[in-house]
């Protein structure tokens, strides 16, 4: 299916996806851009992720999209054997969405600390979080900002010329 900036995208089933990956790679798809999560709620399947090929010598590319089967316990097999890169990519979705990579070597989270609770690039995620942060003073707040004082540069003060 062709997309608007011409760049092919295949849906491919989890079962299937190291099979199509391993033959995306042997095809000279060298270099993994990107692997991204979407949470579609309140469509089912819920979730998806997308991975970014790129042909090196070819310049090519590819997009694959995945959707995990059980919304409640989304899985998806780890591409990180065929391309390392994507290692720290698919933690990177497994912390904002908690899709799990299975075969990941290192599936911990990466920008969230590992106390936190959820997911918050889930559109169920609370907006105020699991627990409200403590109010830290900030600079405006110390006093040592200060509005700066506005000047008139041109034209009247009401704004018109």
């Amino acid at each position: 299916m062709p997309t608007p900036f011409e760049i092919p995208q295949v849906k491919v089933d989890p079962d299937g996806l190291l099979e199509v990956a391993g033959w995306l790679r042997e095809d000279g798809f060298d270099l993994l851009l990107d692997v991204g999560g979407v949470d579609y709620l309140p469509r089912r399947p819920r979730f998806e992720v997308v991975y970014h090929l790129l042909d090196t010598a070819a310049l090519r590319r590819i997009r694959l999209r995945v959707s995990p089967k059980d919304d409640a316990k989304p899985e998806v097999p780890s591409v990180a054997s065929l391309w390392p890169a994507a290692a720290a990519a698919e933690r990177e979705v497994y912390d904002l969405f908690g899709v799990v990579f299975t075969g990941h070597p290192n599936l911990t989270r990466i920008l969230m600390p590992d106390n936190w609770d959820g997911h918050p690039l889930r559109k169920d995620y609370p907006l105020q979080g699991p627990r409200a942060m403590a109010q830290q003073p900030t600079p405006a707040r110390q006093g040592r900002f200060h509005a700066p004082k506005l000047e008139n540069v041109g034209g009247e003060a009401n704004g018109d010329a």
